[in-house]
Formats: C-alpha cells, sequence, structure tokens
C-alpha cells in the first residue's frame, strides 16, 4: 500500500489550552480536504496493485504539497513509494471504482427483473414446444439494436418457424426492445428479451465464485469492455443450463440447424494439414449440461484476462477443444470453417461488393451458391463489415433477399442499397 510522510519544519505546541486548529490559518483548513482526497486517491490507487502510480495521480500529489507548502509557509514534503501486490485490497471500494468507470458494472446489479429471469425463461419454454431454442445476447443499448440484429433475426424465424429465441439482455428488456420485436410477436413468432439473473445462470457452475468475486471487486475487468467478457460468458451459461444454439447478433442463418447436435465451428484450417487451426465462439450448438461447455465455464473462471482480445472468447474454446479432443465423455463435432464462416474476416469485404459483370459476376454466383449449399450461416464478422455498403448484386444482397421474412419491409431489405446500421 501507499505509503506517506509527512515532515513539516518543527512546530511549537501551543501553551494555549485552547483547541490546535483554532491556531491553524483559516486558509490552510481550506485546504485540508485536498490532502485527505489526495491520500485517499493513494490508497484507492494501491487497492488496486497497480505496479506504477498514474501520471494523474503524481500531479495531483505535486499539486497538493505545493499548494499546501505555499499556505503554511513552510517546507512540505509527500514521499510515495511503490506499493506491492496484494490480495487483501479493499474490495468495496474496488466495486465503486468499477461502477464509476464501466458503463456495465450496471448488469451485475440485481433488480426486479433479474430476479425474475428463472421464472419468466421456465414460463417462455414450457408454454411452447419449441426447437430448437435459440439464444443471443446483447450488452449494449436497445437503441443500436438495429437493421443488421432484426434482420438475423428474420433469418433465423425463416428457417426455423417453430423455434423460440431469448434475447438475454438488460436493455431489451425494456419497452424500446419490446417495440423493435413486435412486429415478430404479432405474426406469431416465439421471441422473447430478458435481463439476466448471473447468479441463478452461473449457480452450480465453476465461475459462480468468479462472479462473486467481480462483483465485490476482487476481479479486475481489464482494459476491454467489460460487456464483451459478460456476453462470453453468459452465452456458455444458458447453453449449459438450457441446451440450444446460440448465436452472435450478425449471424444471418441459411437453413435449418435440426441435424446439428453439440457442435462447434472452425473459423480457419491448416492449409498444409487440412486440421482447424482456431475455433469460434460466435455460433454453439450444445445439449444442456453438457461436459464441454461445463470445461469452457471452467476454463473462463480459472484464467480470465481483460486485458487480451478474444482470451476469453475465440481462444478460450480454441484451448480447451484442443485439449480434451480425445478425451473419454467428451462427444462434440467440430465444423469446417464453411458451416458458419464461409468467408473469414479478412475477407468479408468481397461478399458486400457490387458485382460489375464477366468473371466478378461469375465469383458472386459461385460463392452464393457454395454457400447456399454448405453453409449453415453466415457470420457477417461486425466489427469489420458494420460500415460497409450493401452493393447491388453482391452477395450479402442476395443473401438479404433469399432470407428475409418480412420482404416488403424488412429493414434490412430496405438498406440494402444504402448502409448496414
Amino acid at each position: 500500500m501507499a505509503a506517506f510522510s509527512f515532515s513539516p519544519q518543527s512546530h511549537p505546541r501551543p501553551r494555549s489550552p485552547l483547541p490546535v486548529f483554532l491556531f491553524v490559518p483559516p486558509s490552510l483548513l481550506l485546504l485540508i480536504p485536498l490532502l485527505f482526497g489526495s491520500l485517499y486517491l493513494c490508497f484507492y490507487h494501491s487497492s488496486l496493485s497497480s505496479p506504477k502510480p498514474t501520471k494523474a495521480f503524481r500531479e495531483l500529489i505535486a499539486i497538493s504539497s505545493s499548494v499546501l507548502a505555499q499556505k503554511a509557509n513552510r517546507p512540505l514534503q509527500l514521499s510515495f513509494s511503490t506499493p506491492r501486490s496484494s490480495s487483501t485490497s479493499p474490495l468495496p471500494r474496488l466495486s465503486k471504482r468499477l461502477r464509476r468507470t464501466d458503463p456495465w458494472f450496471n448488469l451485475l446489479l440485481p433488480t426486479a427483473r433479474s430476479r425474475s429471469f428463472s421464472g419468466r425463461a421456465a414460463k417462455f419454454f414450457s408454454g411452447h414446444s419449441c426447437k430448437p431454442r435459440f439464444f443471443m445476447t446483447w450488452i449494449s443499448l436497445s437503441e443500436l439494436f438495429g437493421n443488421r440484429e432484426l434482420f438475423a433475426i428474420e433469418s433465423l424465424f425463416k428457417s426455423h418457424p417453430k423455434s423460440c429465441l431469448l434475447i438475454v439482455s438488460n436493455t431489451m428488456d425494456s419497452a424500446n426492445g419490446d417495440q423493435l420485436l413486435l412486429p415478430f410477436r404479432r405474426r406469431g413468432f416465439l421471441v422473447s428479451a430478458m435481463w439476466p439473473d448471473f447468479p441463478f445462470l452461473l449457480k452450480r457452475t465453476p465461475a459462480a465464485s468468479w462472479f462473486d468475486n467481480l462483483r465485490r471487486g476482487a476481479v479486475h475487468p481489464g482494459v476491454y469492455p467489460l460487456g464483451q467478457n459478460l456476453s462470453n460468458l453468459l452465452r456458455l451459461a444458458v447453453l449449459y443450463k438450457y441446451g440450444g444454439v446460440y448465436l452472435d447478433t450478425d449471424v444471418l442463418v441459411m437453413k435449418s440447424f435440426s441435424g446439428l447436435q453439440n457442435a462447434i465451428g472452425a473459423q480457419s484450417v491448416d492449409p498444409v494439414t487440412g486440421n482447424w487451426s482456431r475455433l469460434n465462439n460466435a455460433v454453439m450448438v450444445f445439449d444442456e449440461m453438457h461436459p464441454l461447455v461445463h470445461e469452457f465455464i471452467q476454463e473462463f473462471a480459472l484464467t480470465f484476462d481483460g486485458n487480451k482480445w478474444g482470451h476469453n472468447g475465440p481462444y478460450l474454446v480454441s484451448r480447451v477443444v484442443t485439449r480434451v479432443t480425445g478425451r473419454m465423455g467428451f462427444q462434440f463435432n467440430v465444423l469446417p470453417p464453411e458451416a458458419f464462416y464461409p468467408a473469414n474476416w479478412t475477407m468479408i469485404k468481397p461478399l458486400f461488393r457490387r458485382r460489375r459483370g464477366g468473371m466478378d459476376s461469375k465469383w458472386a454466383s459461385e460463392k452464393l451458391e457454395c454457400i447456399r449449399r454448405r453453409s449453415f450461416a453466415v457470420h457477417l464478422w461486425n466489427r469489420e463489415s458494420r460500415e460497409m455498403e450493401i452493393g447491388e448484386g453482391s452477395v450479402i444482397g442476395r443473401i438479404m433477399a433469399d432470407r428475409c421474412l418480412f420482404c416488403s419491409s424488412s429493414s434490412m431489405a430496405e438498406a440494402s442499397s444504402s448502409q448496414l446500421d
């Protein structure tokens, strides 16, 4: 923990029996809160077990020292020592810091809606004989649930009209979210958005204690958005609890998933060996309480690192599958890239490009036919393609025409000649 030494020049003790603070200049009294603020930041900063003080912290200490020294008309020294890493940091302070600095912290706090998740989910599933069960997660504002996400739902119900979709989201479980999903409900499709109850979903899983520590502040979320990693955990939790199909909201469904069971898709393969080199967690199909999903959750809790992109998502499932392949009790299938990822993130742009005739049109027709024949879904790689326009006659444009549900009014169809939201 940070240590301070306060060493002013010797100050004679007043002989008067009156309280000492009456002899302190009023201007110095006014600066006492600033000193205490500096001390608070020091102890607060040290609770993060950071190896070095931040620049802002050093500047605040310097300003406090300078101003206090001038007002007291005597030298003042504040010394700072780098704290050692400690596992006994003040947990409530870290929780407050997380609440202030991460917009997704409120997702961790229990609410009336989150507490009702288990009952609402049970009623939703038991009230309908829907197969398969689909899940999505959404950790952004409901106002950002746009054309692409709505069309992903259209494509899902186009191939699975009798299925049900549960969107696990605190923001979509709202009046605005209800309005966005209303067109589907009016046509009889089973879709609902529910605020997740993390303790319920993680109960009796290896991540239960990890989540408790996160809420108490004992787990630092890292530099990448907490919501991104909570989404990685949520998809595993709902699959383990209920079983079914998880889809990212930028996945377009091409055909029925009814023939898939306990499957995950390869994102890429080794060109020499033909073996997969990277898996992805944007699409997963697993039975309830499947041991591989349990291993995924355990790996998340044991190796969580919020400072490495993908460490708790695609890289996680790749690590675990590599480790358990061939072990007894782990029956699952790794599907080839064309199943869910017919275009890697580095090659998604050509699918949006306008066809100009000749060889260009021939390539587009062949690619589209290959996707129709061999792909269950197409991942659009939002991080790369969100700002791309859908060109006339493009592969994506023609997929939209095939997979739209509200074809005359589809928000994606309306955007097909311009830009995806």
